[in-house]
């Protein structure tokens, strides 16, 4: 073991001279000066986002060895290093902030040293020995941060839609849908303004807002077919400089089925490069299922308002006291957890429209922003939703006694009389009922302007409530 090994550090060099580096780092000396330069938020990679530069890394070395780019002995150690990392090994090896060097150079180089450290570690040499295997000339090869990272985005936002915001949907779509089935026969007061509407349903608004998911899952999934185009293979500026003829395709092949999508090289590599289109163009479609995730859980508390002094047509599963000071209280929180997070994947939308712009030339040097912004978006709406199904949406109950109050009450029931005895006759029973507490029933009975029984014909609640397509 030399001395610098024994004294807990070894010394490693770049263009810009040497440093030391702890032995136990698999990461070299731009990842230190990354971390010395970038104290920001102490908010690291996201697991997902290092699976995607991973991956890419584990493709683009089985092109290039399968090209004769680079050995085929250095392309199988570089594999079996990023394959222990996808399994969950030195993780906590990914240390640069997400708030960084632009394009996101410095993560980027992070990946390349922890793969070419540990590949050197597995041939029995020592971490360092960048001449054995580098992570520019080798890992790295025919690769630039220009055309790494945007593909990177792309490969981390479907993994996060795939393993996480779908199946969350799905899971949500189906509770709100039995919920629909289970409430059909409970009619209640509709609201518009929040004042009395005709009467609804409670099992049609469950199944409203089911599809309203299922209508943002498609939208979802078309804006989502962008992410698929790569300009992997451009390089530093979409040329192709220093890659070989076949890699861009070859890559992108290897890639989609290390991912299981229908991956394919861009048309045109630079576009691919400088555009960041097609993250704005996802971002826009999480917030806009954000906005209707607002809507609806505002509507599970303003239904769940009370006990006594709100609405009270549903009940909420109570998953935790709700007060420090009054005993007894339980608050809607996970539709409130709900609205929080929406607002914060709003903002994470605006933030990337603005980075998405901000570019130059050939290259967006705001890409570390909007890598993070978006699969953190993705990933904690699939988390919200999850949570959501779990402890609030398939634990509701209805109240339907106050249901049915409140819909027998109501004075738009009026709205029915409308072709019968007029809008004016109408307008006045109501505003009679309203002034002397009389029923509509008792008031249109007195007045003469129906007979009995065409009056229960009319005001069949049940009939008013069921959808002309359903009943």
């Amino acid at each position: 073991m030399s001395d610098q090994s024994s004294a807990g550090y070894r010394i490693e060099r770049d263009s810009m001279g040497e440093r030391e580096i702890p032995n136990d780092a698999y990461y070299g000396i731009q990842t230190l000066r990354a971390i010395e330069n970038f104290p920001i938020s102490g908010i690291k990679p996201l697991p997902t986002y290092i699976d995607a530069c991973v991956l890419i890394k584990k493709a683009t070395a089985i092109a290039n060895g399968n090209l004769g780019c680079i050995p085929q002995e250095i392309s199988q150690v570089i594999v079996q290093a990023a394959d222990e990392i996808l399994k969950g090994q030195w993780r906590d090896q990914f240390v640069v902030d997400v708030y960084q060097a632009g394009a996101g150079t410095s993560h980027h180089m992070n990946i390349n040293e922890v793969l070419a450290n540990r590949a050197l570690e597995i041939l029995g040499d020592e971490k360092g020995n960048y001449k054995r295997v580098s992570p520019n000339d080798h890992v790295n090869y025919g690769q630039s941060t220009n055309d790494v990272i945007p593909t990177a985005i792309r490969i981390g936002a479907l993994l996060a839609l795939e393993h996480t915001l779908y199946p969350a949907l799905s899971d949500a779509i189906t509770a709100l849908d039995n919920k629909g089935d289970e409430f059909q026969d409970v009619v209640k007061s509709g609201r518009t303004h929040l004042q009395d509407a005709v009467p609804v349903r409670l099992g049609e608004d469950f199944r409203a807002w089911a599809q309203i998911l299922t209508d943002h899952t498609t939208r979802i999934e078309r804006a989502s077919e962008d992410l698929m185009v790569l300009g992997l293979g451009g390089s530093a500026t979409g040329t192709g400089l220093n890659t070989h003829p076949d890699y861009r395709h070859q890559v992108a092949q290897i890639l989609a089925q290390l991912v299981d999508q229908p991956l394919k090289s861009a048309p045109h590599l630079m576009a691919a490069m400088q555009s960041m289109a097609p993250f704005v163009n996802v971002s826009g479609s999480l917030r806009n299922l954000a906005q209707d995730l607002v809507k609806i859980s505002h509507d599970l508390r303003l239904m769940d308002s009370g006990p006594k002094t709100g609405f009270k047509e549903i009940q909420l599963p109570p998953v935790q006291p709700g007060s420090s000071i009054m005993p007894g209280k339980y608050n809607p929180v996970m539709a409130e957890m709900t609205s929080m997070v929406c607002f914060q994947v709003m903002g994470y939308d605006s933030a990337i429209a603005l980075a998405a712009q901000a570019g130059q030339l050939e290259l967006n040097v705001m890409m570390p922003l909007i890598a993070y912004n978006l699969i953190h978006s993705i990933e904690i709406l699939g988390n919200t939703l999850s949570a959501l199904t779990q402890k609030c949406l398939t634990g509701i109950t209805a109240r339907r006694d106050r249901c049915l109050d409140y819909a027998e009450g109501s004075l738009a029931l009026v709205t029915a009389l409308n072709p019968h005895i007029g809008y004016l006759n109408a307008a006045a029973v109501a505003k009679e009922s309203l002034e002397t507490g009389k029923s509509l029933r008792e008031i249109v009975l007195d007045k003469g302007l129906m007979s009995a029984e065409d009056l229960a014909k009319v005001l069949d609640l049940d009939k008013m409530s069921a959808l002309s397509s359903n009943e």
